[in-house]
Order: structure tokens, then C-alpha cells, then sequence
């Protein structure tokens, strides 16, 4: 996201009520070795949540396989291929 839409959400962190504010547009910037299609630079959305909860992230929706598998849902076992693709990279 940008540096004013970060700077806000920062701001709000604490506040309660914070999930009235609009969604902040930003950009994925993570590569993911799983599909071969590109992951960066895929449009987001982050819709802030009550405080003590995350953010939800959402794709634009196109017909990425990604952002396809966030409209249409998604195994357990590709949720723990995603992961560890991020978290232990080859």
C-alpha cells in the first residue's frame, strides 16, 4: 500500500471502530514458486478489522489462479503448500 494509506492504518491500529475505514489499495509483492504465473503485482485490497484482529487481504478478482482460488475456495493441503513455499523456501 502506500506510505500515506500505511501511515493511516497505523494511526487507526488501536482504534476502535477501525473496521468503518475504507479498504487500502495495494499491491502483492510476494513471489510464490507454486504456479507459474507471476505474483507480483497482483492488485489488493486490505479491509481493516476490529482491533486484535488482521487485516483481510483481497485480490482484484481476475482469473489468476490465485485470486481465483480466494473467490472459489482453496484445500487445506494447497494452504500448506503455499505455506511453506513462504516459509521454507527451496
Amino acid at each position: 500500500m502506500s506510505r500515506d494509506a500505511f501511515a493511516r492504518a497505523l494511526e487507526v491500529w488501536n482504534t476502535e471502530s477501525r473496521e468503518a475505514e475504507k479498504p487500502y489499495f495495494g499491491w502483492l509483492s510476494t513471489e510464490l514458486a507454486l504456479h507459474p504465473e507471476s505474483k507480483t503485482n497482483l492488485k489488493t485490497n486490505a479491509h481493516t478489522r476490529p482491533v486484535g484482529q488482521w487485516p483481510v487481504i483481497e485480490l482484484e478478482p481476475t482469473d489468476h489462479p490465485l485470486a481465483f482460488e480466494q473467490r472459489a475456495g482453496i484445500t487445506q493441503d494447497h494452504v500448506r503448500e503455499i505455506a511453506t513455499a513462504v516459509l521454507h523456501p527451496a
